[in-house]
């Protein structure tokens, strides 16, 4: 998927998802446009992928092996 986005330098450009993480972990853009959502999601403010909160209890995630 190509989305758009903006450079902190306020230009704006079309990347695929690949990319994107890696300017959002880099901290090259201020933002981007998420479609499914129709808004652009502000980098620091908005929740984006792999910025989940912290979770105390149990995980439920995993498959225990069997024994």
């Amino acid at each position: 998927m190509v989305l758009h986005i903006q450079y902190q330098n306020n230009a704006f450009d079309y990347v695929n998802s690949e990319i994107l993480d890696h300017l959002i972990h880099t901290r090259r853009i201020k933002r981007f446009y998420r479609p499914s959502e129709d808004k652009w999601v502000i980098i620091g403010i908005d929740p984006i992928r792999g910025n989940g909160g912290d979770y105390d209890g149990q995980e439920r995630r995993r498959v225990p092996f069997p024994s």
